[in-house]
């Protein structure tokens, strides 16, 4: 297991000089590399959400999200329309940036990434004018255990 993960780093170019630096829940100066589709505009922008974040983003222009995302390990059940990696965990989706930032704050043990299934309104980048914010949650993944609600929000805010 811990090889294949070593393999999954290196190949896709993940290895960052700190990458399992533990610190403040500050997205300044993370790197967070994003694999998506250059003519999804709200991929775009989720990129924009997360820049604004602080998020120092890398972005990989892809016909086909599919092969980092079986190199990320993000389960087929959460699947959204773009997928990202930081600071050693995959994420899938639309996930709001307080999301990702209390995920590198807590480090908590077992869990390889968050995702936000499907394409939400209101989530970051899926803001549409005229209509309403649903509400979604921030799904938790970890090998061999069941996903779990990680964070609920109604567009951006959380509830």
């Amino acid at each position: 297991m811990r090889r294949r993960w070593l393999w999954t780093i290196v190949t896709l170019g993940m290895a960052t000089p700190g990458a399992a630096t533990p610190g403040a829940a500050q997205a300044l100066h993370r790197r967070l590399q994003v694999w998506r589709d250059p003519a999804c505009d709200c991929c775009g922008g989720w990129v924009d959400h997360m820049r604004a974040a602080g998020f120092q983003v890398e972005e990989h222009h892809v016909a086909s999200v599919a092969a980092a995302r079986r190199q990320l390990g993000i389960p087929a059940d959460l699947l959204s329309c773009h997928a990202a990696w930081v600071d050693g965990y995959a994420l899938e989706g639309h996930v709001p940036a307080p999301a990702v930032l209390r995920l590198l704050a807590e480090r908590p043990s077992g869990i390889r990434g968050l995702a936000v299934p499907g394409m939400p309104l209101g989530s970051p980048g899926m803001e549409i004018l005229g209509q309403p914010d649903d509400s979604y949650d921030v799904i938790a993944f970890a090998d061999g255990h069941p996903h779990r609600v990680f964070m609920r929000f109604r567009g951006k805010q959380q509830v």
